[in-house]
């Protein structure tokens, strides 16, 4: 494919924008179609990015004909079904992490996404981020292996809102969202399959109905062990810490700044094309696309992840 691949974006909110200004920076892709929930808020962002079809109904992006490819950035609850809605319709599809809240679902996309040979890609940024790649070459090149990951990842969030501070329609959730980042990074750096996993959690949010602390034990067949705490209750510092500790270093990963264990900045920039991973992720789905390849977190590649938090989610149901 030589021609410009023409996008659909669904969700119009703090995701979608990161998209669409990863988007700008990429040659021969056009976002043709906007997908929001209201139409007034839709229209705004559509305005600011020169998008001319603007619309609250999916299946209307899908039916305009010039469409080749759909980027997915809307609540949890609606991935899988979308996602299928998208392949259904004959359009590659990115679906925002988490591919599903079930294991059921991610296996029907999964197995719909084999029968269509259709390009679909999930969100896991965490393998793109500059940071993440410059250690995942080390370990490739023969140079690092792991033996432990320990990882924190926390917010402060007792309400619906989104990462610009708005509200939101649906419920975040600490398990198949932001436990699913580190669960299929541990097991792509490690480049083995996980095998062991824990989880305990702590109350249930009386008005969320969500745990709003989690730990979780993992161990890959390889013998290398992760640690990943998560907390919705922890007032600063935000966001998600990765500690890679293996045979000849240890290596300290800060959103996009990468540390040795001396607390001395390693220089990531001439690592990929941008510093940006949503924009990486991005240049990867649209490049799998003209290439008729499988992209790198292919559907098929991260559902062994689904797999897992359907497994500790079993653990914690029982509890």
């Amino acid at each position: 494919m030589s021609k410009t691949i023409k996008v659909a974006l669904a969700g119009a909110g703090a995701f979608g924008i990161k998209h669409l200004d990863g988007i700008k920076n990429i040659d021969s892709v056009e976002v043709v179609s906007l997908v929001g929930r209201r139409l007034e808020q839709t229209q705004e962002v559509a305005d600011k990015y020169g998008i001319k079809h603007v619309c609250t109904d999916l299946a209307d992006a899908l039916a305009l004909p010039e469409v080749d490819a759909v980027i997915l950035c809307t609540p949890t609850q609606m991935h899988a079904a979308q996602s299928i809605q998208c392949l259904k319709a004959g359009k590659h599809v990115q679906v925002e992490i988490p591919l599903a809240d079930a294991l059921k679902d991610a296996q029907e996309v999964a197995e719909l996404q084999k029968q269509t040979g259709l390009v679909a890609m999930v969100g896991h940024t965490r393998r793109f981020n500059p940071s993440h790649q410059w250690v995942h070459k080390k370990i490739e090149a023969g140079e690092f292996n792991i033996q432990q990951m320990d990882v924190q990842t926390y917010f402060f969030r007792r309400t619906n809102m989104n990462a610009l501070g708005q509200a939101r329609s649906w419920t975040d959730h600490l398990l198949w969202h932001h436990a699913a980042h580190t669960v299929d990074l541990f097991a792509y750096q490690a480049g083995s399959p996980i095998v062991k996993a824990n989880a305990v959690q702590g109350p249930i949010h009386k008005d969320l109905g969500i745990a709003m602390d989690m730990s979780i034990q993992l161990k890959a067949a390889n013998g290398a062990i992760c640690t990943l705490s998560l907390s919705f209750n922890n007032d600063g510092p935000l966001g998600t810490f990765f500690r890679y500790i293996g045979d000849t270093g240890t290596y300290l990963a800060r959103y996009d700044d990468l540390f040795n264990g001396k607390e001395e900045k390693i220089d990531v920039s001439k690592v990929d094309v941008s510093m940006n991973g949503i924009e990486l992720q991005d240049r990867e789905f649209f490049a799998a696309i003209r290439e008729g390849r499988e992209p790198n977190s292919s559907v098929q590649q991260v559902f062994n992840c689904y797999k897992v938090l359907h497994d500790l989610e079993q653990q914690l149901n029982a509890d």
